[in-house]
């Protein structure tokens, strides 16, 4: 029943920024986490930044000091605000609403640094 999707995604050049939104709907109790990730082509998916319902985050390290995650519960919404992207970012950016027992995966946006 819960759904998850992605918006913000687009072409940026390098050093500017992008957020990107994902907004969960539907029976969203026992709710654990959200993250980010993103697939690069070529590359496996990888974790960018999760954050607990608690507001815990994390951070790959190559993203930390530039990503921020974010959520806002009431609105069963997460964010990740790009700064000073890099070409190395470009990926299909995909979010992740975690339960106890599934996780629950979003279409993705893709995200494209390029000059």
């Amino acid at each position: 029943q819960v759904q998850v999707v992605e918006s913000g995604g687009g072409l940026v050049q390098p050093g500017e920024s992008l957020r990107l939104s994902c907004a969960a709907s539907g029976r969203i109790f026992s709710f654990i986490a959200m993250g980010w990730y993103r697939q690069a082509p070529g590359k496996q998916r990888e974790t960018v930044a999760t954050i607990t319902r608690g507001g815990g985050t994390n951070y790959a390290d190559s993203v930390k000091g530039r990503f921020t995650i974010s959520s806002d519960n009431a609105k069963n919404t997460v964010y990740l605000q790009m700064n000073s992207l890099k070409p190395e970012d470009t990926a299909v950016y995909t979010c992740k609403a975690t339960f106890p027992t599934y996780a629950i995966w979003g279409q993705g946006t893709q995200v494209t640094v390029s000059s």
